[in-house]
């Protein structure tokens, strides 16, 4: 890539709009799985009693809550991924086709 693409790349609003957009969405989901993930580790750590409850034999509320946190994850990537196919992929290629010389 040469020096006068990548200031055309760097200088498009869309890459701005992008890179704002992209960083700002990621650091969001980041700060929500973190706080679940520490939260839990919380609870681990200051209430065992309440992490070790029973709901159906040696299934404890504990497990559902792990279990809950795994789910939670992949549902926030799937988040983002939709959010990339519908957005960042269109913003993308707009980039691109503006860097090229052409319009989008």
């Amino acid at each position: 890539m040469d020096e006068g693409m990548l200031k055309r790349i760097q200088g498009d609003p869309n890459f701005k709009k992008l890179v704002h957009e992209r960083s700002s969405f990621g650091w969001t989901l980041a700060i929500i799985i973190l706080v679940i993930y520490y939260g839990y580790i919380a609870l681990v750590a200051f209430t065992p009693d309440l992490i070790a409850w029973k709901l159906a034999g040696s299934v404890t509320f504990g497990i559902v809550l792990g279990a809950a946190i795994i789910v939670i994850s992949i549902v926030l990537t799937g988040l983002y991924v939709m959010r990339a196919n519908a957005e960042y992929d269109d913003l993308t290629a707009a980039i691109i086709a503006n860097a090229k010389g052409g319009k989008r």
